[in-house]
């Protein structure tokens, strides 16, 4: 009953609002049941009556970026998912070779406007299928390079509707981690420092790593990238091509012949294919290697 409160309410605001929106449209994986109720805020003031609508009703909503690293439950997600749009979709550069930029924005415009004014510093993510916000809350990274070497600051808001803005050295940036994974605070926007560099070695660095990853990553399929954080010492991908698991399936859901650490869709895959693949590596890799295995990719909605 709260759902159809909130979509009332918010359509009396005039908001972008969808119920039973099906999450297979907004993931990269192409898996996940429907939201309840699903919400576009296209500028400040829109994010934060969504916010208080939220607040008063006593439901966390989900931020949704590109949904490329997320699997989202066949039963779907409870409460409210909100996608930024509009506004959030910014890019502007400013003095000390600083880039601003929403949170909403794909990666690849960013990187992609980053070599434009000949700025270095991006080249890593050329490629990576995810959103400014979404790359900052989980400290993104590849090929030796990480959002944490170039984060300047982020501008959130809090629950309660405060805008704030955090430098780097208060995001508690780790490994795929931030500050930002410990509370409901919602990014809106990121400011990231580059380095002046000639255009055409910004191009030759993308256009390699974006080879990179034409070659060894199954592009071909719905994934949500990499499965499994990098255990200490050793390469996940490796582990599990050592023991014997590229191939292997349940349902539609398959460890990538190309690259093991990659779960791929082939079909109709199921949140539950893929949460019970993942559980017969974890327990073929500890059962032959010793080593634990941990997901980076986040589990969303109701199981």
């Amino acid at each position: 009953m709260y759902n159809l409160k909130i979509f009332e309410e918010a359509q009396s605001l005039g908001y972008k609002i969808f119920m039973n929106e099906p999450m297979s449209k907004h993931t990269t994986f192409k898996i996940g049941g429907n939201a309840d109720v699903f919400l576009v805020a296209r500028n400040r003031k829109e994010l934060e009556g969504i916010l208080h609508i939220c607040k008063v009703n006593n439901i966390v909503p989900f931020v949704l970026g590109k949904g490329s690293n997320l699997l989202v439950s066949d039963k779907g997600i409870r409460g409210v998912v909100i996608k930024l749009e509009g506004d959030f979709y910014s890019l502007s550069l400013i003095e000390n070779n600083k880039i601003i930029c929403g949170a909403g924005v794909s990666l690849s415009k960013l990187c992609s406007f980053a070599y434009n004014n000949s700025l270095s510093g991006l080249e890593f993510a050329w490629g990576i299928p995810g959103t400014a916000g979404g790359a900052a809350f989980m400290n993104a990274g590849a090929y030796s390079g990480e959002m944490k070497n170039i984060l300047d600051s982020c501008t959130h808001v809090t629950p309660e509707g405060k805008f704030e803005t955090l430098s780097s050295k208060a995001l508690c940036l780790s490994y795929r981690h931030s500050f930002y994974c410990d509370n409901n605070n919602v990014i809106t926007s990121i400011t990231v420092k580059l380095k002046p560099d000639d255009k055409e070695k910004i191009k030759i660095k993308m256009d390699g790593y974006m080879n990179q990853r034409k070659l060894k990553q199954p592009l071909e399929y719905p994934s949500a990238g990499s499965v499994f954080k990098r255990p200490e010492g050793y390469f996940a991908g490796t582990l599990i091509e050592q023991c014997g698991l590229k191939g292997r399936r349940v349902g539609d859901a398959m460890v990538s012949n190309k690259h093991a650490g990659f779960i791929v869709n082939t079909g109709n895959a199921t949140c539950n294919d893929v949460l019970t693949l993942i559980s017969i590596i974890k327990n073929e890799v500890k059962k032959q290697t010793g080593v634990n295995m941990e997901c980076e990719v986040k589990l969303v909605g109701e199981i």
